[in-house]
């Protein structure tokens, strides 16, 4: 309300003190008005504020005194019936006050739209008083009612996102997207001459670059074109009576209790089968264990999305150190297809791994070629199957170009390793470091040459050995005001 009559008062008076004063041009009688008592009027009338809290609205830069001289300010009816000194109102004043709002803007409160409205009533009463200068003033007044909005606080308007909850998307909305999305991929593919059944993801993107050519730092600002993957929702979990179906559904995780419930119930199955069998006679502590193999537990993240609910991670510790107690049962082989379910396959990180392509030489022999790196060496290295076990560094024997045992070994690991010594040829050539780094890059490149004579089995279990993992570690460098990498200068007091 402060900003919505303020700046009326500064357009008539021309000063800063919010008070009103004017002379008519025919009578010559000071009107002075202060806006501040005629605010408090309208807020008493209303019902809804008191002149302290009107006053605090207005601030104390716009309070004053009511000094008036003439007609007194007293209730919108008075400025409709005839005045006792002045005669009638004139007819110009009787239209501008008829175009004064009586409503405020829609973006305001309720509160502030009715205490307002009320005051405009009380101002457009004195206004209303002074036959000759009303209508000046009536005209700047309406001007400046018209064109303010009273301010209210963003807070009013602001949406509680958290107590919504997330967002929900029906089946009609999802189907609509999806519809959608296929009809600009056909679009997309006519342009660019493509046919529209093969048209992937990848071509998508190829084309809205080609299009659309963006030098946007940002990547996600770019134009993009993706279908988008909507959060799984639970279905409905009570009939029309109102009552749920579940007897977990109060826990607030029912899904998850739902779980530990059943995980639970195999527990106890599994103990009644090793007590039957100890009655029999039959039980033994080596039965067949699950061959779980590569896998791993499902992480916190998967199995919130496979239960579509939030828990905590006390919860999800729960539950694996409950598969774990059953995993160790003797003869919990048969739950063997429920533990899988909650198990996911590691992939193969030999899968990843470049397998040189295996050539023949002029006389049929095959061979294969790879290289390898270690601190600053280099090395290169042709594997020849022909069976005679040579091995040359440099055209020198490998004897001869490393002395020191250690060297040695590590040059001969990978064909002891897989139990191929003696069955190659190699021609090694490395050049930079020293011979300890030479050793090392000749050993991944013989690692990395075997995996054409070998199976992926023999991969992977070289992979896991370490032989095809390159050392990524260098020397330290040196540092300035110190004497070596880490090493400090000797501290001396004087």
């Amino acid at each position: 309300m402060a900003l919505y009559f303020t700046p009326l008062v500064s357009r008539l008076s021309g000063c800063h003190r919010g008070n009103f004063t004017r002379n008519c041009g025919s009578c010559y009688r000071a009107c002075t008005l202060d806006f501040t008592s005629v605010l408090s009027q309208g807020a008493s009338r209303s019902g809804d504020g008191s002149t302290s809290q009107t006053d605090r609205w207005l601030g104390d830069r716009d309070r004053g005194r009511l000094v008036l001289r003439g007609a007194s300010v007293t209730s919108p009816a008075a400025a409709r019936r005839p005045a006792a000194s002045s005669g009638q109102p004139s007819q110009q004043a009787r239209s501008l006050w008829q175009q004064l709002p009586r409503q405020l803007p829609p973006r305001t409160s309720p509160l502030s739209a009715k205490m307002a409205a009320s005051c405009v009533r009380t101002v457009g009463s004195f206004l209303g008083k002074c036959m000759t200068c009303s209508s000046s003033i009536n005209t700047v007044a309406t001007q400046v009612l018209l064109s303010r909005q009273v301010c209210v606080s963003s807070a009013l308007c602001r949406k509680n996102l958290a107590a919504a909850g997330p967002e929900k998307f029906t089946l009609e909305y999802i189907q609509k997207q999806v519809e959608e999305y296929e009809i600009g991929k056909r679009h997309l593919a006519n342009m660019m001459g493509e046919d529209p059944e093969n048209f992937t993801q990848e071509d998508i993107d190829r084309s809205i670059t080609y299009l659309f050519p963006s030098g946007l730092f940002e990547k996600t600002a770019r134009p993009l074109m993706k279908l988008i993957h909507f959060p799984l929702h639970k279905a409905v979990q009570w009939g029309a009576d109102g009552r749920p179906f579940h007897f977990l559904f109060y826990t607030g995780k029912q899904s998850y209790y739902s779980l530990m419930h059943d995980l639970y119930g195999k527990i106890l199955k599994i103990e009644k089968h090793q007590d039957r069998l100890r009655a029999k006679g039959l039980f033994s502590q080596d039965a067949q264990l699950i061959s779980l193999g590569p896998s791993r537990w499902l992480t916190k993240e998967e199995l919130e999305l496979l239960l579509v609910e939030t828990i905590s991670t006390h919860d999800y510790d729960r539950f694996i150190k409950l598969m774990e107690h059953m995993l160790c049962m003797p003869y919990s082989s048969t739950e063997e297809e429920f533990v899988q379910r909650y198990r996911r396959l590691l992939e193969a990180q030999s899968l990843k791994q470049l397998v040189p392509l295996l050539e023949k030489d002029e006389n049929g022999v095959a061979f294969s070629t790879a290289e390898g790196r270690r601190k600053t060496s280099d090395s290169s290295v042709i594997l020849r199957d022909c069976g005679s076990g040579h091995i040359t560094v440099n055209g020198q024997d490998y004897l001869q170009y490393f002395p020191v045992l250690q060297d040695r070994e590590q040059l001969m690991f990978p064909l002891q390793f897989m139990g191929v010594l003696g069955r190659f040829n190699l021609e090694c050539k490395v050049s930079g470091g020293g011979r300890s780094s030479q050793a090392g890059a000749l050993r991944l490149a013989i690692s990395r040459a075997l995996l054409s004579f070998l199976s992926e089995g023999d991969g992977e279990a070289m992979r896991q050995a370490g032989l095809l993992t390159p050392d990524p570690r260098v020397r330290e460098r040196k540092k300035p005001g110190q004497e070596g990498a880490r090493r400090k200068f000797t501290w001396k007091k004087r």
